[in-house]
C-alpha cells in the first residue's frame, strides 16, 4: 500500500487515526522524508511520544512547521509596527490542527488565540493535542459564524484573523486561486470580521496559492486599508503557498 495524497486524503485512511509508522511512511512514500509531517516544533516521532493524533486527512491538509514558521515570522514583521507593548487576539476561524495559529503565537508576542474547528473528529483530536502546548488557544467547536456572534474581544486588543477557508473548486491551475469561491469566500469572512470588529485594529493574513486569481486579488485588495503579498519558495515553482497580509483600521 502507497502512502499518499489519495489514500488519506479519498481513501480508507481518510477519517482513520495514523499510527506513528504511517505517518512516517506517508513522508517516505510521498516526500522521500519520514520526518515531513512537523507538527508544533516537533517531528513526527516527538509529537507521537507525546499523544498528539492526527487523521489521515489532517496530515494531508494541515500546515506543516516551514510553512507555518514562515507565516508566523511575516505576521509578526508588521504586528511590531503597532505601538509597543500592544496586545493582540489571534482568530483562526477554520482551525484544522490549529498549527499555523500556534506558530502565529510564538512568534508575536503578547498573544492568544481563539479558533474555530466545525468537524467533530478534527475538533476532538486537535482539543487534546494542543492541550499540552506552550500557547493559549481557545477552541470552540463550531461553524466560524460563531465568531460573527459571540466572542467579545476587549476594545484595546489588536486583531490576527488568520484566514484560511476551504479552497474546494476555487483553484484553477491556470487562471490560480479564486478569493470569491472559497467555502466560504474570503472576501465575505474578511468583511464580516471588519463589520464586527470595526472599533480594532486588524491586521488579515490570508493564506493563497502562487498563482491567484487578478480580479478576485484586486477585489480583496480593495477591502483592505494596506497589503502585501508573499509567496514562498518551499515546494517546487508554481505549486507554493503564500500570504497576502493586509489590515483595517491601521496603515503600517
Amino acid at each position: 500500500m502507497v502512502y499518499d495524497r489519495a489514500l488519506l486524503l479519498h481513501g480508507s485512511k481518510r477519517n482513520e487515526i495514523l499510527t506513528l509508522a504511517e505517518v512516517q511512511q506517508y513522508g517516505i512514500d510521498s516526500f522521500a522524508d519520514p520526518h515531513y509531517i512537523r507538527l508544533y516544533g516537533m517531528t513526527p516521532s516527538e509529537w507521537y511520544a507525546r499523544g498528539i493524533r492526527i487523521l489521515g486527512r489532517t496530515a494531508v491538509e494541515c500546515t506543516r512547521d516551514p510553512l507555518g514558521d514562515r507565516i508566523g515570522r511575516d505576521v509578526a514583521s508588521v504586528a511590531i509596527l503597532l505601538p509597543a507593548h500592544t496586545t493582540f487576539t489571534v482568530i483562526d476561524p477554520f482551525a484544522g490542527s490549529c498549527n499555523t495559529l500556534y506558530w502565529i503565537l510564538r512568534h508575536v508576542p503578547r498573544s492568544t488565540g481563539i479558533a474555530f474547528e466545525l468537524d467533530r473528529q478534527v475538533y476532538d483530536l486537535t482539543k487534546h493535542n494542543i492541550r499540552g502546548l506552550d500557547r493559549t488557544i481557545s477552541l470552540t467547536h463550531g461553524d466560524y459564524e460563531l465568531l460573527m456572534q459571540d466572542p467579545h474581544i476587549q476594545a484595546d486588543r489588536a486583531i490576527i484573523a488568520f484566514v484560511a477557508p476551504p479552497w474546494g473548486t476555487a483553484l484553477d491551475e491556470t487562471v490560480g486561486l479564486d478569493l470569491r469561491r472559497t467555502t466560504p469566500p474570503i472576501t465575505d469572512i474578511i468583511q464580516g470580521i471588519g463589520r464586527k470588529y470595526s472599533g480594532h485594529e486588524i491586521l488579515f493574513a490570508t493564506q493563497v496559492y502562487e498563482k491567484v486569481n487578478p480580479a478576485s486579488l484586486e477585489e480583496l485588495q480593495a477591502m483592505l486599508d494596506w497589503s502585501e503579498l508573499r509567496v514562498y519558495d518551499l515546494n517546487a515553482a508554481g505549486r507554493n503557498h503564500g500570504i497576502l497580509l493586509g489590515t483595517r483600521g491601521w496603515n503600517p
